[in-house]
């Protein structure tokens, strides 16, 4: 991982490769030291470091600030599972009534390149259909066509690229993105990938004045201290930045479970059992910031950063049944089969069904918007009836701290 953020800001294009043909060869390597030691990687070494430091910025020729402007900054985050619905996402954050009209939105996993999102460049259709503003910072070049049922998907990646994004009407500036350190080795498992999770951070130049915009995703298979340890990354060097309020928002994997490994999961579980599943599911699952990751959330608070009245509380933003066939094949690929039993057993002590809260938002120097509450956006479908998403959307709507406010607009 480099240990520098030397981000190369270009066009939508700069992306493009010729590497997977070369990925036959990478993927019979069983770990990244072993990878980066072969004199097999070190030809294209430098063309993966060059996609892996590269922030696409796009601006759409009719991009505009079509939010109405007052003092209120709407956010959205919402981790779009690849964007393998994409054009049923368009239509809900072109229509629905609770996602329509952002001025900011904090999106996570989007494809460029990949079969199993019809090799569609996600950032830059939604950037397109929405008329805005964009960035994209890729964080993996996926070896391999995904995890579970992804893998099954026909046809085959062209760039096999995966990332985040930030959209708004309102200009970018100060662009950039911040590398932050895997949990777990990315060549070792059935999903192997080249590069490690990135923040994206900008200033959005807002009609009620300029805020810095963060979209993170944090690691999934890691400890909750590994969690803690990249969250801490983001905000020492947001601590380095000139002060702007500033809104971090997104996918921040508060599973509440140490992942790092199959047998770190599974004594996970019996924990849980032990504590009363009806109990962690009620009061845990939906309450991370309670006990299980209340490290994170306390590192926040130490820097200033308010979450409390930016949340949904209790209500989780991912929901596992065990009769979800997809869900059981990508579980499969990093708990071993024997486990399936244990944990269907312990779900149906709810009622076959748990639900999560991953996806937060945290601000400092702003505050929720007087008269508006979060919210998150349940059962978004598609015209087939299927999920958009494995996760729900969340909003937030607030205002800045009046010294970095304008006084030129009106109230809302």
């Amino acid at each position: 991982m480099q240990s520098q953020e030397k981000t190369i800001v270009a066009g939508p294009q700069s992306l493009d490769h010729d590497l997977t043909r070369h990925f036959p060869d990478l993927i019979s390597f069983e770990s990244t030291e072993q990878l980066h030691a072969s004199p097999v990687f070190a030809p294209f070494r430098a063309e993966v470091d060059r996609i892996l430091s590269t922030v696409v910025l796009g601006a759409p020729a009719a991009a505009s600030g079509h939010v109405p402007s007052t003092k209120i900054v709407r956010a959205l985050a919402w981790n779009l599972e690849r964007g393998n619905k994409l054009d049923g996402i368009l239509d809900a954050l072109r229509f629905d009534e609770l996602l329509k009209y952002r001025d900011v939105l904090l999106l996570t996993e989007l494809d460029y390149g990949m079969a199993r999102s019809g090799n569609r460049a996600i950032a830059h259709e939604i950037a397109t259909a929405l008329k805005m503003n964009y960035a994209f910072a890729p964080v993996y070049i996926a070896l391999q066509k995904g995890s579970g049922v992804e893998a099954e998907v026909e046809g085959e990646n062209t760039f096999s690229i995966h990332g985040l994004a930030m959209f708004s009407p309102w200009k970018l500036t100060n662009v950039h993105a911040v590398p932050l350190a895997n949990g777990k080795d990315k060549m070792i498992g059935k999903e192997k990938r080249l590069g490690w999770l990135r923040a994206l951070v900008a200033d959005i130049e807002h009609p009620a004045g300029t805020f810095r915009a963060v979209t993170v995703h944090l690691d999934v298979h890691c400890s909750r201290e590994h969690r803690r340890r990249q969250m801490r990354r983001i905000v020492e060097h947001l601590e380095g930045l000139p002060r702007l309020p500033t809104l971090i928002g997104g996918d921040w994997n508060t599973t509440t479970f140490n992942a790092q490994t199959a047998g770190h999961a599974i004594l996970g579980y019996a924990r849980r059992v032990l504590m009363g599943i009806r109990n962690v599911a009620k009061h845990h699952f939906p309450h991370p910031d309670r006990y299980f990751e209340k490290g994170m959330f306390n590192d926040l608070a130490r820097h200033g950063y308010e979450y409390k009245t930016l949340n949904d509380h209790g209500v989780g933003t991912l929901h596992y049944h065990v009769e979800s066939i997809e869900k059981n094949t990508n579980l499969g690929d990093w708990v071993p089969e024997w486990c399936f039993k244990f944990i269907f057993w312990a779900a149906r002590r709810v009622g076959g069904s748990v639900s999560v809260k991953l996806d937060w938002f945290a601000g400092r120097d702003l505050s929720i918007a007087p008269g508006t509450r979060p919210a998150t956006a349940q059962e978004l479908r598609g015209e087939d009836g299927e999920p958009l998403s494995d996760h729900d959307a969340i909003t937030v709507e607030f205002v800045l701290d009046s010294k970095y406010g304008s006084s030129l607009l009106p109230d809302a």
